[in-house]
């Protein structure tokens, strides 16, 4: 019996030297590292999640399957750490996957249905003992992170996407993506105390993604029509839920870096200062090592940048590592359409 184990241990180890990459990893906790969401393919059910150790360099690409026994399904969009779970939201799938933040196991799969219609459910935020979920039928979901019940739903404007919280206040980008080119341009701002809609904000066409800074202002990114309007970043201020500025550079994204931002387009990552409203460093990082830059991502744990690279969106992609100067590092080959990141220290 001993000479079996013997055997299959050497089997393993040696498996694993051959193709790091592949093998999972081994410590059952999660540290040092990080987790990648990986949207997949729209309708294929191939989405997955990645974890990358850093301290090994070793990667597994099946990391949600090898926790779970199962697939992830359709469409990521968003991962997110709140206390001791992590929540993925699958859009397609219209399903939240609840699990365990210490070692990725299973704790809940919360279906998101009404009356048997999928609510294709696309960010999360937190707040207080709340979970609120966008869905694209029209409502954000608010959900005790306690009972892992949804509690109540508050509706707001058209497919809503982005979400932040900033001065007790809930701020969702309405896009009205599944009806363009008429496309919605509003933000609802939500009373986190009632959890009932106050406002409705015009800030241009097409809002997808909504962050906010450490003195409250919100930021959202309203996309245009990928055409003749272009994507523009526009300040509100969350005391008077006031539209205050709009800043005249293109923006795909936008992700904080510290106390400040890194803004980003198809071709380029800038620092934007939040403190004085300007683009300080432009153009930054050399992305010749980028094929398709996917998102941008900041890891305060390590003062690193990652950009996701999709690659030709139909191959598996790669997270790129760069230091604070916007110089290249190295690169983690990951799942097909990487997006969304969950840094562990």
């Amino acid at each position: 019996m001993r000479l079996i184990s013997l055997i299959v241990i050497g089997f393993i180890l040696f498996s694993c030297k051959k193709d790091e990459t592949k093998c999972p990893a081994t410590a059952p906790n999660l540290g040092n590292g990080t987790l990648v969401l990986c949207e997949g393919l729209y309708q294929q059910n191939n989405s997955s999640i990645s974890w990358i150790d850093f301290s090994s360099g070793v990667i597994d690409n099946s990391y949600f399957v090898t926790r779970t026994n199962r697939q992830i399904g359709d469409t990521g969009n968003d991962i997110k750490r709140y206390g001791g779970k992590i929540y993925v939201v699958v859009n397609v799938s219209s399903v939240i996957e609840v699990l365990s933040a210490s070692d990725f196991t299973s704790i809940k799969q919360i279906q998101m249905e009404s009356g048997g219609v999928a609510k294709q459910p696309r960010s999360i935020a937190f707040y207080g003992g709340n979970a609120y979920v966008t869905c694209y039928d029209g409502f954000v979901d608010v959900i005790d992170t306690s009972s892992l019940i949804v509690t109540s739903r508050i509706p707001v404007g058209n497919n809503p996407e982005g979400l932040a919280v900033a001065n007790g206040k809930l701020y969702v980008a309405n896009s009205g993506g599944l009806n363009f080119p008429n496309v919605d341009s509003t933000l609802s701002v939500i009373n986190l105390a009632t959890n009932a809609e106050l406002m409705k904000i015009t800030v241009g066409i097409n809002p997808g993604e909504v962050v906010s800074d450490a003195s409250g202002d919100v930021y959202v990114v309203s996309r245009g029509d990928y055409g003749a309007v272009p994507s523009r970043l526009k300040r509100i201020n969350s005391t008077t839920d006031v539209l205050v500025e709009s800043f005249a550079f293109d923006i795909n994204g936008i992700s904080p870096m510290n106390s400040n931002f890194l803004v980003f387009d198809a071709n380029s990552v800038s620092v934007f200062n939040a403190s004085s409203e300007i683009i300080e460093s432009a153009n930054f990082i050399d992305l010749s090592e980028v094929v398709t830059l996917y998102n941008v991502s900041y890891n305060s744990i390590n003062d690193k940048i990652y950009i996701s690279d999709a690659m030709n969106y139909t191959n598996t992609g790669y997270l790129r590592k760069y230091n604070p100067a916007g110089v290249y590092e190295t690169s983690y080959h990951v799942g097909l359409n990487p997006k969304k990141v969950l840094f562990y220290d």
